[in-house]
């Protein structure tokens, strides 16, 4: 098994839930996935498996897009519903008081994680630490907001699709909406609809899989290991070229545009490393993928 694998996560699970589900219907140890969702979160939920883990890295640094319900009146500890509700306070916004407010959250910003966050605080989960009733203080972190679109205002539920960095917690941006509006609130709901290039359109239910694995058909839910890197220019290696690359050489290369990055495949097919560009202008491999890794997905050594 070697690949990329797109799940629709259901609600009530962990991330880890689900990598440990694919590790049992993939019959492998290997399966990682490439950026966290909350249990209350469902939707896109990226997935390697095999020596496609390592390709992890590329995938992580997607921007993401999501579509979540901000309720307005209510702090939680957590700051989305599976909290406990702190405060209350009457919600007396219209529509254009909160358009007004997003503004002030576009672009880089300093955000603040929740106390229960995955975040490490002195080795631990800031989430381990919050549930044994330690304060946890979070330093901000810069996150970038895209863009927020208002989708639907039915007060006090407001409905946004929010495109942003990794690393964004919506869950953050709920609560500091509510602290500007001068009302509080939380986040009531979340569906990511995309990680980089891929989309609802391309996960996988559990069900799905589960399906596909007693039929002994799982294998045909996995896109190729270059999947992950279609974001990035791709160029063809010459069999020299592919010699100098696998040894960790500089090769020089003029792909059009001269990107900082590219995905070099071999006379084969194959996917044989990713590239970084010096400033001379010649390339450096930044990863080199075992013979192992193909566009089938095939698993030879």
């Amino acid at each position: 098994m070697n690949g990329v694998l797109v799940v629709d996560k259901p609600s009530g699970m962990t991330s880890h839930d689900v990598v440990d589900i694919v590790r049992r219907l993939a019959r492998t140890r290997r399966v990682g996935h490439t950026g966290t969702l909350d249990p209350l979160a469902t939707g896109v939920l990226v997935l390697l498996v095999g020596p496609a883990t390592r390709l992890s890295r590329f995938v992580t640094e997607s921007t993401k897009v999501y579509r979540g319900v901000v309720r307005f009146g209510e702090t939680t500890t957590t700051y989305d519903a599976d909290g406990e509700i702190v405060e209350r306070w009457p919600v007396d916004l219209d529509l254009a008081t909160v358009r007004a407010l997003l503004p002030h959250f576009h672009g880089e910003i300093l955000q603040i994680p929740p106390a229960y966050a995955a975040v490490k605080v002195r080795g631990k989960r800031a989430y381990a630490l919050a549930r044994q009733g330690h304060e946890v203080a979070l330093e901000p972190r810069p996150v970038t907001i895209h863009t927020i679109e208002v989708l639907k205002w039915n007060s006090p539920d407001l409905t946004i699709e929010v495109v942003c960095s990794p690393g964004t917690y919506i869950r953050s941006l709920a609560h500091d909406l509510g602290q500007k509006a001068g009302s509080g609130a939380h986040l009531l709901g979340l569906r990511r609809t995309a990680t980089g290039h891929f989309t609802l359109e391309d996960a996988r239910t559990i069900e799905g899989l589960e399906e596909l694995r007693a039929e002994g058909r799982f294998a045909e839910a996995l896109l190729p290991p270059h999947a992950a890197l279609s974001d990035m220019p791709m160029v063809a290696l010459t069999p020299a070229e592919e010699q100098v690359v696998r040894y960790g050489q500089v090769v020089a290369l003029e792909p059009p545009g001269n990107p900082d990055r590219l995905q070099a495949h071999n006379q084969a097919g194959q996917l044989v490393a990713v590239l970084r560009r010096l400033e001379d202008g010649s390339y450096r491999p930044i990863l080199v993928l075992t013979p192992s890794i193909d566009e089938a997905g095939d698993s030879r050594a």
